[in-house]
């Protein structure tokens, strides 16, 4: 369907450099950046060439070292994400990605012999490592819960993860929308019973700016990671690292630099020689969302997606996994078994529909099922399915 203006579909690819004989159902995965963002970091590259030195050392960031004429280029851009996503500038620091932000976090909390980290078993699967590395230097241990199956609801898996809750539990790292399964979890009440128990909380919002309305703050959560590069328009690689003012003065970067004892964004914003431009190119992302419209890109994203879910469980007569309430603009649906089981079935078959059918699409195993997630973003349309459907049923008679 078409957005009620009628201005979204395969004719949105013009905005974007993907190749167009391909059909593109995978934009969570590392995100597409436009044109024109693209073209906004590339201005950004070239006045820094200009005056090399004087952008890197004088404008870009505040370590207390040199006397700043005017504010940060660093911090202008956090004064316009943080206000996307509901903060304050002062508790907003950019990181490369995800993954670097919770390693800022995990590496920073003062964990004891005995204490426990915990994650879900829906968690982001580097996490568990970060959490290994961190465990294994500490004392600390590692639980990973195992939620509730199919069909999901919000409910059940807040208790799941507030019954796991022991004396020992420390901090617990929780999925806002997970990558696998692609559910909205609910971060705020899942916060709230964690901060009953005395429990720190860590929410991985890597697929979450610009796909889902966001107030961090409101969420009552201690640290926040989110990706900007991918559903947000950012270039790569670009996040977001935010952190409740009681737990600044403990958090620190995995690389330490100039900025060293002189607060939050002193010690992020300059962490060595670095190409600073995805960060300050995130500002020109959340403008083309707003050129799009922030409420007409979420709503027709959320209802392609969703209208897929619906369509293809149908046709293959497999249940929905959630209701709808529980996705955002991307869904994760178990294929027929037909298609496969293992993971060497779901390997098998990603490639071949990437390098034989030209499709790019998320395909994994999981509990002895093979699953596919696929996104909506404003480029896509019905034909786009169309030509996975017919891909797919291809490959099952064959």
């Amino acid at each position: 369907k078409a957005d009620a203006a009628g201005r979204f579909g395969r004719a949105m690819l013009k905005e974007w450099l993907l190749d167009p004989d391909y059909v593109y159902l995978n934009h969570p995965t590392v995100g597409a950046t436009p044109r024109k963002v693209l073209a906004a970091q590339q201005a950004i590259q070239g006045e820094i060439e200009r005056l090399p030195a004087r952008f890197m050392l004088r404008e870009l960031a505040d370590v207390k070292e040199i006397a700043m004429r005017a504010r940060p280029r660093m911090r202008v851009a956090a004064d316009a994400v943080a206000e996307f996503v509901g903060a304050r500038s002062d508790d907003v620091v950019f990181t490369d990605n995800t993954t670097a932000g919770i390693n800022a976090v995990l590496r920073s909390f003062e964990f004891k012999p005995g204490d426990e980290i915990m994650l879900t078993d829906h968690g982001y699967g580097s996490v568990r490592y970060i959490a290994a590395h961190v465990a294994s230097r500490t004392g600390a241990e590692v639980r990973v819960v195992e939620l509730p199956a199919p069909p999901f609801e919000a409910a059940e898996i807040a208790d799941a993860i507030s019954r796991a809750f022991t004396p020992r539990t420390k901090l617990l790292v929780v999925d806002h929308l997970t990558s696998g399964s692609a559910l909205v979890f609910p971060v705020a009440e899942i916060a709230s019973r964690a901060r009953a128990a005395g429990v720190a909380v860590l929410a991985d919002g890597a697929h979450v700016p610009g796909a889902l309305p966001l107030d961090i703050p409101s969420l009552g959560v201690d640290w926040y990671v989110g990706n900007l590069h991918k559903w947000a328009f950012a270039p790569r690689s670009s996040a977001l690292l935010w952190c409740a003012p009681q737990r600044q003065s403990d958090l620190h970067p995995t690389v330490i630099s100039w900025g060293f004892g002189h607060g939050l964004s002193a010690e992020f914003d300059l962490l060595g020689t670095r190409d600073p431009s995805p960060w300050l190119a995130a500002p020109a992302g959340i403008a083309f969302m707003r050129e799009l419209g922030v409420d007409a890109m979420r709503a027709y994203n959320n209802a392609y997606a969703r209208s897929a879910m619906h369509e293809l469980c149908e046709r293959w007569s497999v249940p929905r996994p959630a209701a709808d309430s529980m996705y955002g603009p991307m869904v994760t649906i178990p294929l027929p078994a037909r298609m496969g089981t293992t993971p060497e079935h779901a390997t098998r078959l990603k490639d071949a529909l990437l390098y034989e059918d030209r499709i790019e699409i998320q395909i994994h195993a999981r509990q002895g099922a093979v699953w596919m997630r696929l996104s909506g973003q404003v480029y896509n349309d019905a034909s786009d399915l169309e030509r996975l459907v017919a891909a797919l049923e291809k490959r099952a008679k064959g």
